[in-house]
């Protein structure tokens, strides 16, 4: 009950927000919507046009086609709580405008605070941007390397990004449509920890401090389909303990299990 009226309580601040010009050209100022105990967090750029005159997240034609993306994966739109940047339409399409950004910034801290996702996916550069340094990620020198941490797995000391295109690009004709149903495909892996994770000899390792956080942040409670021991246990295939989730065998394991 008391997460419910955190909630309306940052959607009332959103919705009557003034703080920078932006509220004199919107129709609407867009507060976050979907699951309040979402394992991982859609953070976008800021509405568009049919966002800002309906009031809703992802209702325009990017959400269409991000929508249709999700029916593809077989993923669903609830498993989520999505929001963006910057809370209100920029005029024209244009970027953010840096005094923007720090004025919304305080509402998508606070809706970080309430939902407390394990995995934060910014969505652009724009919200990778935010995120990133938010959570002290070392960035790239050049915008255009941030390409580069898309569909990849980053892991700070407090939490997991995991940064996508803006699914904008998803109408777009040249742009490589594949790639980014590869890279949004791993969301549905995000959703839950790897099923073996309770019975993994990495879990074992992991609390008698015999392995790095790294591994079972990556693996067994990130992009789980992608580790080797995953993909054998569900073949039928012998592996060791102490082979890692990157399939490398680590003898010291080996000598620490005897």
């Amino acid at each position: 009950m008391a997460e419910n009226l955190n909630f309306y309580k940052i959607k009332e601040e959103i919705k009557n927000c003034n703080k920078c010009p932006l509220s004199k050209t919107r129709n609407n100022a867009l507060p976050g919507e979907g699951n309040l105990k979402a394992r991982v967090m859609l953070v976008a750029q800021a509405p568009g046009e049919k966002e800002d005159e309906d009031g809703r997240m992802f209702v325009g034609p990017t959400g269409t086609a991000l929508d249709e993306l999700f029916g593809e994966l077989g993923i669903e739109r609830d498993s989520f709580y999505l929001t963006n940047l910057v809370k209100c339409m920029l005029p024209d399409y244009r970027k953010p405008q840096k005094e923007e950004i720090d004025a919304c910034s305080e509402y998508l801290n606070q809706e970080i605070d309430l939902i407390e996702p394990e995995i934060i996916s910014p969505l652009g550069y724009y919200s990778t941007h935010y995120i990133c340094n938010k959570y002290n990620y070392t960035l790239p020198d050049k915008k255009r390397d941030f390409k580069n941490l898309y569909g990849k797995l980053l892991i700070t000391k407090s939490k997991k990004i995991y940064p996508l295109i803006h699914p904008t690009a998803l109408i777009f004709e040249n742009t490589d449509k594949e790639k980014i149903r590869t890279n949004y495909s791993k969301l549905k892996t995000l959703l839950s920890e790897c099923k073996w994770y309770s019975v993994c000899p990495m879990k074992r390792f992991y609390e008698n401090g015999l392995l790095e956080s790294k591994w079972v942040e990556l693996y067994c409670k990130g992009d789980w389909k992608s580790c080797t021991r995953y993909k054998m246990e569900e073949n039928g295939e012998y592996h060791p303990d102490w082979m890692l989730p990157d399939g490398s065998i680590d003898n010291k394991l080996k000598q620490e299990d005897i």
